[in-house]
């Protein structure tokens, strides 16, 4: 698969060429500015980008506007963005476009090449993957109805859902069987309220009711 890097620090540029290449990306241009990715997600049209959500000439959200250029210009193309920090607005502005192919992780999640691999083949096959700090305080700040009636363990389903992650994987996280999160995600459904519907629309409508942008 194709892919278009952006980060201004030239060193995590040159690592994680590496890191995508290592696993089977072709990396078609790794650039150092916001300009420079939505030039070089027109040239070559991947099928995910990385960026970083601060870059120059502002250094505040470059990256975070890029993105959502590139979702409504060329929806097919999924985004990772990083951050040194949680900031959880921009993990909103990205879902509230498009909730397919998109991705939040902090950089400390770079080191663990294992885990960011996952999260961008996640995002990269059009899941989602959100870093656990930010659903952490997400979900801290979102004690208010309907997700009031969740149970504790339902809140830790719904954060790992939030995260992108499959029921089986889910499972293994929480040390229970497969049935028992499927059980634990039907009664989140019907506690936020949500319609019956596709297995995969009602996930999405659940994380997006948990991040308040839908």
């Amino acid at each position: 698969m194709r892919a278009v890097i952006a980060e201004d620090s030239v060193l995590l540029r040159v690592g994680l060429v590496k890191v995508l290449e290592a696993v089977g990306y072709e990396v078609a241009a790794a650039v150092g500015d916001a300009e420079e990715l939505l030039a070089a997600v027109r040239d070559h049209r991947p099928r995910v980008v990385v960026a970083d959500v601060r870059m120059p000439p502002g250094f505040t959200d470059e990256g975070v506007r890029a993105a959502l250029v590139i979702r409504r210009q060329w929806p097919e193309v999924a985004v990772l963005l990083l951050s040194q920090f949680v900031e959880e607005r921009y993990a909103a502005d990205l879902l509230s476009s498009n909730t397919s192919g998109v991705g939040y992780l902090l950089k400390q999640r770079v080191a663990n090449v294992d885990d960011f691999v996952d999260a961008l083949q996640r995002v990269a096959e059009g899941g989602t993957a959100l870093d656990p700090e930010v659903v952490a305080q997400l979900l801290v700040r979102r004690h208010r109805d309907p997700l009031e009636r969740l149970t504790p363990r339902e809140r830790d389903v719904l954060a790992l859902m939030a995260e992108g992650r499959s029921n089986a994987a889910i499972a293994g996280a929480l040390v229970v069987s497969d049935s028992a999160v499927a059980k634990h995600i039907n009664s989140i459904f019907a506690k936020l309220d949500l319609p019956p519907a596709d297995e995969s629309h009602r996930r999405v409508l659940a994380v997006l009711r948990f991040l308040d942008v839908g």
